[in-house]
Order: structure tokens, then sequence, then C-alpha cells
């Protein structure tokens, strides 16, 4: 039962006929699993903590660092130095005293996997490693964890809900991991300040849903949202059919090897001397393909998989991109589905 003093905090939530008293008893026996107290995660829980969300644990071993602070919105100048989870533990007491909240000041690997998110009920992912993202997947694969997934690169930002009603998991979207020495991160790339407060928002609205049953929630679409241009997309995703034989599914079958690099000099020695072979396609959006391009089709990224008709198998495909990186994804999109020859434009078109 609902305290008087938590019916008032929350009344506002109460009083929406979606939600109701019924509603918010449900948040209040949830327990959720935050994976990742950064951007996101500071987003996130926050939100989830207002909301009255009965058991949130927080689990991430990394320290504030200075060049956190224009994004993790959490911490301050003062807790440079300090374990995250621990400090989001506080803040977050300080934001709600009637929930529990377990600081979980590890990190999330094989070994503790299974460990820690067998006692919750829904997972959500604000990591910011490949590594992770899998890990968390698949655990949550094989515990039938509902998982709310975001991500965020330079001005864009992804959202979605796997595993949820059976429906389509990580893998479904990306088969498998890129190189690690092929990812650029934060450090490296960039990140606008406010882009994982906006998505770390829709995430915690998808938990939200789905905890009190109500809504549609995006389970079987990724939506992207673009910070620098405002434009906001929903693919669809479809769970992709096992292999004929039981034991070798879509997650385990051996990779297909045609997966290259080529530089522009290579391309332009391909186009000049054997141009009917080549298709070229330019995997921005396009918008960034209106500004400037080398020519070859537009299709964006997230749009591969509903127009691969467009793709001849007879032809070598070249992806390419501002840095060489979403043509690489293309490549790891694709590669269940297209037999021909694939290669990605190293460094761009610029």
């Amino acid at each position: 039962m609902l305290k008087d003093e938590e019916l008032k905090r929350y009344s506002r939530q109460v009083i929406l006929p979606e939600i109701g008293l019924s509603g918010q008893e449900k948040l209040n026996s949830a327990k959720v699993l935050m994976i990742g107290a950064g951007g996101i995660g500071c987003t996130v829980l926050q939100y989830l903590a207002a909301a009255g969300v009965g058991e949130i644990s927080i689990v991430d071993d990394d320290i504030v660092d200075m060049s956190n602070l224009h994004r993790q919105i959490l911490y301050s100048a003062a807790d440079i130095g300090k374990p995250k989870a621990i400090i989001a533990k506080e803040k977050i007491g300080l934001l709600n005293p009637h929930i529990n909240i377990i600081c979980l000041n590890e990190r999330f690997t094989v070994s503790n996997a299974e460990g820690v998110c067998k006692e919750y009920d829904l997972v959500i992912d604000g990591s910011d490693n490949f590594e992770t993202r899998y890990l968390v997947n698949d655990t949550c694969v094989a515990l039938n964890k509902v998982l709310v997934f975001g991500s965020i690169f330079k001005f864009e930002g992804h959202v979605s809900v796997f595993n949820y009603n059976n429906g389509p998991t990580y893998r479904d979207v990306f088969p498998e991991p890129p190189p690690a020495d092929e990812v650029p991160n934060c450090a490296e790339i960039g990140v606008l300040g406010v882009l994982p407060g906006i998505i770390g928002a829709y995430m915690a609205n998808e938990a939200l849903k789905i905890i009190c049953g109500i809504g549609e929630t995006l389970s079987g679409k990724l939506m992207t949202i673009n910070a620098l241009d405002n434009t906001t997309n929903v693919f669809k995703v479809s769970k992709q059919l096992k292999a004929s034989k039981p034991q070798e599914t879509i997650a385990t079958q051996p990779l297909k090897a045609i997966n290259y690099e080529i530089t522009m000099d290579e391309l332009n020695t391909w186009l000049s001397g054997f141009p009917d072979e080549i298709c070229l396609v330019d995997v921005r959006e396009t918008y960034e393909f209106d500004e400037y391009n080398i020519g070859g089709i537009n299709i964006p990224l997230y749009e591969l998989k509903e127009h691969i008709e467009q793709l001849p198998e007879n032809k070598k495909l070249v992806f390419c991109c501002q840095t060489g990186q979403r043509s690489k994804t293309a490549i790891q999109l694709l590669q269940r589905f297209y037999k021909g020859e694939m290669y990605s434009l190293k460094n761009g078109v610029i």
C-alpha cells in the first residue's frame, strides 16, 4: 500500500486514467536494473526514481571525470574521482526516499551477468560499448527479461525495446559487433551534452509504459533522433528466423568473409576501370547526401533492409558515409541477407 505522502508525491501521475492507483502500485512494486550511470543512466535514473519505481539497481564501475559533467547531470565538480554508482545512489536517494536503491560498483561482465540480472523485472541498457550491449542483450534473452535500449553518437540517438513478448532482440538489428578498434567513443568523436538527456527520457518513458502495461512500446521498432536537424525516424525491426539446424541460430552462424575496406584511390581506380561492376551506396541521411556527395545512390543506413531489393547482387557494393563508420555498420546490417560482395569506403567521403 502506498503511504499518504507517496500518494501526494505521485498525484499528478495517479490522476492519469491510463495509470491510476493500480499503475502506481505496479511502479512501486517494480524492480529495475540500470546498466550504466553515464549520460543516459543519469537521466533514466532520475525519472524512474521520480515516478516511484520501487527498486532500482545501478551497475557501473566507472568514476566521475571532469569531461563527464557536460552531460552526466547527476554529478558535480565535487564528485570528480568518486564512483558513479555510489554517487548516483546518493543523489537518487535525495530525490525520492520512498524507494530502494541498490548500488553495484562493479563492471557488468560474463561472470556476473546472470546473477545481476535474474532478480529484476526489467533491464535498461545505457552502456557505452558494444561488448556490454551484446552481453546485456544475450543475458536478457537467456533469462527472458525485457530490455530497454538506448545509445548516442555525436548528435544522434537510438531507442528501442528488445525481447518484449517474444519480439526482436538487439542481435536482430545488429547480428554481430564491429571490431573493437573500429568504433570511436565519445572521447574520440564527441557528443552533444543534451543528447543523452533526450534519449534517456525516451527510455524512461518506455520503461514506465512497460511496467504499467499501457500505450504502445518501441518493441519491433528502432527510433532514431537527430538533435542537429530535429529529424525523428522509426524503423521497423523484424525478428530473424532460426537457421535450418536447431543448434545454429542467426546469432551463432559464421559471418560472411567478404567484409573489406577500400580507399578513395582504390574506388576511383575501380570506377575508371570497370564502372559497370560497381554500385556506390551512400548511407548518410538525405540532407547530408544533398549537401555533398560523390555520386551513387542514397539509402540512409537504417532503411537498407527495407530497400535491399535495390542492391544488385551482381555488382560490388561500396558503402560510403561521412567518416567510414556508418558504412561499416551497413555491412554488419546486411551480411546475413546480402549474398554479393560488400566494401566500406575508408575514412568516408570527405
